[in-house]
């Protein structure tokens, strides 16, 4: 599984990538989790608000940091 955050690395971008950090850490999944603040590869996803986390291709959240149980049920945990 590959899960992407895009921002630009604001404050709520952070929280996303060590929010999602520590769920993956704590149920030792097997997951690629990248941080993407590139603005060209952000644009590909039509995205208009940050943060966005992507899981295996497909927009999954934008615009709000997600809680742990957001990012479990994410990741179909």
């Amino acid at each position: 599984m590959e899960v992407k955050v895009l921002g630009p690395g604001c404050a709520k971008c952070k929280t996303t990538f060590q929010v999602i950090e520590k769920v993956i850490k704590e149920n030792n999944l097997d997951v690629k989790l990248t941080k993407v603040d590139d603005i060209m590869e952000m644009m590909s996803y039509n995205i208009m608000t940050t943060p966005a986390v992507v899981v295996d291709g497909e927009v999954r959240m934008k615009g709000q940091v997600p809680s742990e149980s957001d990012v479990k049920r994410l990741l179909g945990i």
